[in-house]
């Protein structure tokens, strides 16, 4: 029995330690050891929200950028291999950053040239109507300006002690008309010659009597813009009584900047409108340019007849007109959306869709732009038919290449940096101002101090004020004296004065605040490279930044205090924008 037991708890214990290296080899083969130390490491990686229009931005969570307060994108981590200089987007990434896309294609290049003017009188019409005879003014039949008159309407009254002598003359020469007919005839011309008529001859002459007064007839129909005497005066032979205006034509003067005299010609059909007549448009051909430019407003005179029988248009009326010039030496070129083109200055570029690509996939390509046509540019090189680029949502696109270290307009291929500034058509801006005395500095100090009031005015949003301001930074321009400047950089002064001075006489004509924005834009270029070249006297200028002005391309102003204070967008997005460079003088 003994035997019988020992052996059937050897049996047992054999069975359990053979199940317990069994369950040790299941639960521990490196295989499975493996796969549960890889689902212990597997972690959902964090999701990083950024904003589209200030990269610099990073939050663990979706929300609102705290600088311009727009939505806040995922960041693209996307694993998809694709070109490495090229900008891989989800389709959702896509579509909160609102980036869409267009096919290039050859269109008809009309270039809408916008023009700004003034109706004014027919030169060719102005009529002065003079005093024939000596005498004194006995009555005036018109007497004030701005009345209208017709041709034989009776203007004035005159007493002349010479007509009353030569009509003594007449009377003697009629009594020996039959005798001495010459003379008759000599002194019957005499008193045509004071521009008496006909009619007011043979009625002095069977009147048998001496007119003392005479009557001066209108010689033109029109409107009196200037009176010139007075009820008593003595006037001389050839005094200007009245100076007249025959409005039933009259002329549109535009202004046209060097910029678009190349794209006007006489003979261009032109349509305008006025403020005073609304909802309608007057059409007309362009029939002179001046062919001088204006000094002082850098402008050419460009002129349209327009018939104006019903008097409708008035002089002084403010005009604005549109004249699309077809370019043809353009036609076989591409024409793409302005929003399509980042311009760094030194480059224009786009984002050109990687094709056959799944996911929104962009690469950066450099082209060469021609006119600007409205809200188009020609493309003069640079891209092929059929491809695709971005035409909404590019400055998206280079934000999300420069924070995965691409190219980008910050970004040259090559690895270059950009200053982002738009500047490079006025050249390098020096590390340090040129020397220049302090009385040059305090005229500019002036014109700063006038133009941080109109980028006030910007902040408001009042073009009114914009506009006063801006008179105020032009005559601060004006009052520099341009001999303080250093023969070496006498040129570089002109060439910045000449554009500054340009630029602010299109603000302080442009007819609303959209517009006045638009030219600020490119003043502001002007001005800093102005500040850095010649430079202040004792002040500190912040160097500021909007991405989203100027239709997304962004845009600069200055400013003598830090705090952001948005002169594009003002209470819509005051604290848009950041300070790129502080300036201390």
């Amino acid at each position: 029995m003994k035997n019988v037991f020992n052996n059937k708890y050897l049996k047992y214990g054999l069975f359990i330690l053979g199940g317990l290296f069994l369950g040790w080899l299941f639960f521990h083969s490196p295989e499975k050891s493996e796969e549960k130390h890889n689902h212990a490491s597997e972690t959902a990686e964090a999701t990083v929200w950024t904003c589209s229009m200030h990269p610099q931005i990073r939050m663990e969570k979706p929300g609102k950028c705290p600088i311009c307060g727009m939505d806040l994108i995922p960041l693209n981590k996307s694993d998809a291999v694709v070109d490495p200089a090229a900008v891989h987007f989800t389709k959702e990434a896509a579509a909160l950053a609102n980036v869409s896309t267009s096919i290039v294609s050859k269109q008809k290049p009309e270039k809408e040239v916008r023009l700004y003017g003034k109706i004014q009188q027919d030169e060719r019409l102005l009529q002065s109507l003079v005093a024939h005879v000596p005498g004194r003014i006995e009555k005036l039949m018109v007497n004030f300006t701005g009345e209208t008159i017709k041709k034989g309407q009776v203007l004035a009254v005159i007493y002349s002690p010479e007509l009353i002598t030569a009509q003594q003359e007449f009377f003697e020469a009629i009594k020996t008309r039959d005798t001495q007919p010459e003379i008759y005839e000599a002194v019957k011309e005499k008193l045509s010659f004071w521009k008496l008529s006909e009619a007011q001859i043979a009625a002095i002459e069977s009147s048998g009597k001496i007119k003392t007064n005479f009557e001066v007839y209108s010689t033109t129909t029109g409107v009196v813009t200037a009176r010139r005497v007075n009820s008593g005066d003595y006037i001389s032979q050839g005094t200007v009584l009245y100076e007249i205006a025959d409005l039933s034509k009259v002329w549109a003067l535009f202004d046209a900047y060097e910029t678009d005299l190349p794209f006007l010609n006489e003979g261009n059909k032109i349509s305008f409108t006025v403020q005073a007549v609304p909802g309608q448009t007057f059409t007309g051909n362009i029939t002179f340019i001046d062919p001088v430019i204006d000094p002082a407003t850098r402008v050419s005179k460009v002129r349209v007849e327009v018939d104006n029988r019903n008097g409708r248009l008035k002089p002084e009326m403010f005009a604005t007109g549109m004249v699309n010039a077809n370019l043809a030496e353009y036609r076989n070129n591409f024409i793409i959306p302005r929003s399509a083109v980042l311009w760094t200055g030194k480059r224009s570029i786009v984002y050109v869709k990687v094709p056959e690509s799944e996911d929104p996939v962009f690469k950066l390509r450099e082209i060469e732009i021609g006119p600007v046509l409205g809200n188009s540019y020609v493309v003069v090189n640079g891209l092929a038919e059929g491809e695709e680029i971005v035409t909404q949502g590019a400055f998206s696109v280079d934000a999300a290449a420069q924070l995965e270290g691409k190219p980008s307009m910050m970004n040259t291929e090559d690895g270059e940096a950009m200053s982002g500034h738009n500047h490079s058509e006025m050249g390098k801006t020096p590390s340090k101002p040129v020397e220049v005395s302090a009385s040059f500095k305090k005229q500019l100090n002036e014109v700063f101090d006038n133009y941080t009031l109109m980028k006030d005015a910007f902040v408001k949003s009042n073009a009114a004020e914009v506009k006063k301001t801006a008179a105020k930074v032009h005559q601060s321009l004006s009052k520099i004296d341009m001999s303080l400047v250093p023969e070496k950089e006498h040129d570089r002064w002109m060439d910045l004065a000449g554009k500054l001075d340009n630029e602010i006489s299109k603000i302080e004509k442009a007819p609303n605040l959209e517009q006045q924005r638009v030219v600020f834009s490119s003043f502001n270029t002007y001005f800093y490279q102005t500040v850095k070249t010649f430079g202040l006297s004792g002040k500190t200028v912040y160097y500021q930044f909007c991405p989203m002005a100027n239709n997304d391309k962004g845009a600069y102003w200055l400013s003598k205090t830090e705090p952001i204070l948005n002169p594009y967008f003002g209470d819509e997005m005051l604290t848009c924008g950041e300070v790129k460079e502080t300036i201390k003088f």
